[in-house]
């Protein structure tokens, strides 16, 4: 009976030292600077991303996979190909996109979209270690935009004033130009 006792202890020790051996897959995205970030037994990395634009939100938290999808197609915009998807709150995943001139800005309806081949390095690491994710920051505004919007208020504020000379582009439509049509 004692030495039954001293075999079961001596196993859930072992068992234990094995789980606290496996290292899961550290996965990072700063949506503020529009990377992820990964730490795994096979190395670190550090990858563009893009994460939502717009009108859309990327959840920000801590998460698990709850699934993953070696090919997704997404039914809600259009049967977009997703490869490599780590699903990690409902529909939400990070996957692999080929809009890679996007990546290093937002540009997605949600998801952390990234170049194909890291996401195929991700899935697989994700897939042999499990991984924990998290999703810190807010996405950057677009300078661009903003000095264009303050530059189309200011040409319809001098056109509505009558002060226009000089100004091209929006004489014949200034709603239009203003909007950016």
């Amino acid at each position: 009976m004692r030495l039954m006792r001293t075999v079961v202890v001596f196993l859930f020790a072992l068992l234990g030292s094995m789980t606290a051996a496996q290292a899961t897959v550290e996965i990072h995205i700063d949506m503020s600077h529009q990377r992820m970030h990964v730490q795994s037994s096979s190395g670190s990395y550090s990858w563009p991303v893009s994460t939502a634009r717009s009108g859309y939100s990327t959840p920000r938290g801590s998460y698990a996979p709850t699934g993953m999808q070696r090919m997704h197609y997404s039914r809600k915009y259009h049967m977009s190909p997703m490869p490599h998807s780590i699903f990690f709150r409902g529909g939400y995943a990070i996957h692999g996109s080929y809009a890679t001139g996007s990546l290093g800005r937002p540009a997605s309806h949600g998801c952390v979209r990234l170049a194909p081949g890291n996401a195929a390095k991700l899935y697989s690491m994700v897939q042999a270690e499990g991984a924990s994710i998290s999703i810190t920051g807010s996405p950057p505004a677009s300078r661009r935009f903003a000095r264009a919007s303050h530059g189309r208020a200011l040409a319809y504020a001098q056109w509505r004033s009558g002060r226009h000379d000089g100004v091209r582009g929006w004489q014949a439509h200034p709603l239009e130009w203003l909007l950016g049509r």
